[in-house]
C-alpha cells in the first residue's frame, strides 16, 4: 500500500492493487467538507483519472460518519463575520468545486465506490450519490438536511437522487429532510450493498478488487452509456453502444475473455 501525500490532514489516499481510496479524514466534525478537503479531493480525482495505475476509486470517511456536508460552524462564524467576496465569485467558485469533485467521481471514466460507515448528510450524501455504486454499514444513515439549515441543496445532489428514486420521493426527501435507513437506502436503491460496521472495509475491499481487475477499456464505455442513457434520447444511446461494443470487441481483454470462455477459466484483464 503506498500513501499518498495531499497537501492535508482532512484528506488522506493511499494507491494498493489499483484501488485508489480517498478518505475524508475530519472525524471530530463528522469529516463535514473544509476548503482543505475540498481542494484536495478535487485534486486527487483529477490525477486518477488520468493515473494509469488507478483502476478504481473509492471515498469513505474517517471514524463513525462518511461526510457530514458542508461545515455549518464555519458557515456561521462566516456569516457573523460578513464576507468580502462577490456574490458572482462565490457561485463560479461554488460551480468550480461541484465539478471538480461531485461531477468528477460522476463522469470520470472509471468505477467509483462509497463506502459508508455512517451518516452522509446535505453535500456528503450528494458525493456518496455522485460514485457509481454504494456500500453502507448497517448504522449509516442518509439524509439531505439542506431544509433544516435554509439551503436548496448543492453538488448535485438534486439530479443524482432524482435519477435514482424518481422525482416524487427525491422531493419529499429534499422538503422533509427525512432520516433514510441502511436497510431502506437498500430497498430505495440509493445503496447497492449493506454490511455489519465490522465487516464494511472488507466488503468494500472485496468489491473494489473485484472491479479494479476488471476489463478498465469496457468499463470505461459502459460507464459513458450509462451515464448518457440518464438523459439522452433512445437512438442516441443504440448509437453510442453500437460504436463502444464494436470497439470493445477489437480489445485484448475482450479476445482474452472469450478463450477463456471457450477454455472454462476466469479471464485476466489487461486494460487492452
Amino acid at each position: 500500500m503506498a500513501a499518498i501525500d495531499t497537501g492535508t490532514q482532512d484528506l488522506l489516499a493511499d494507491l494498493d492493487a489499483g484501488v485508489l481510496t480517498l478518505t475524508l479524514n475530519r472525524p471530530e466534525a463528522r469529516n463535514a467538507m473544509s476548503g482543505a478537503m475540498t481542494a484536495a479531493l478535487a485534486d486527487q480525482l483529477a490525477k486518477a483519472e488520468l493515473d494509469a495505475e488507478v483502476k478504481v476509486v473509492v471515498l469513505t470517511g474517517a471514524g463513525k460518519g462518511f461526510c457530514a456536508g458542508g461545515d455549518v460552524k464555519g458557515m456561521d462564524e462566516s456569516n457573523q463575520g460578513g464576507g468580502g467576496n462577490s456574490i458572482d465569485g462565490a457561485i463560479h467558485r461554488q460551480r468550480v468545486n461541484q465539478r471538480a469533485t461531485a461531477g468528477r467521481l460522476f463522469k470520470m471514466p472509471k468505477p467509483t465506490l462509497a463506502a459508508l460507515p455512517g451518516p452522509a448528510a446535505g453535500a456528503g450524501l450528494s458525493l456518496a450519490l455522485a460514485c457509481d455504486m454504494r456500500i453502507m454499514a448497517t448504522s449509516a444513515i442518509l439524509t439531505t438536511a439542506f431544509a433544516r439549515v435554509g439551503f436548496s441543496g448543492d453538488y448535485g445532489g438534486t439530479y443524482f437522487l432524482t435519477q435514482l428514486v424518481g422525482s416524487a420521493k427525491a422531493r419529499e426527501l429534499y422538503y422533509l429532510s427525512e432520516r433514510v435507513s441502511a436497510e431502506e437506502a437498500l430497498r430505495l436503491g440509493l445503496a447497492n450493498w449493506v454490511a455489519a460496521p465490522e465487516d464494511l472495509a472488507a466488503k468494500t475491499r472485496e468489491i473494489a478488487l473485484r472491479l479494479a481487475s476488471g476489463p478498465t477499456v469496457a468499463y470505461r464505455y459502459m460507464k459513458e452509456n450509462l451515464n448518457r442513457a440518464m438523459s439522452g434520447e433512445v437512438d442516441d444511446c443504440l448509437d453510442l453502444e453500437a460504436t463502444h461494443h464494436v470497439h470493445c470487441g477489437q480489445t485484448t481483454d475482450h479476445k482474452e475473455a472469450a478463450r477463456a470462455f471457450v477454455d472454462k477459466r476466469e479471464p485476466v484483464f489487461i486494460g487492452r
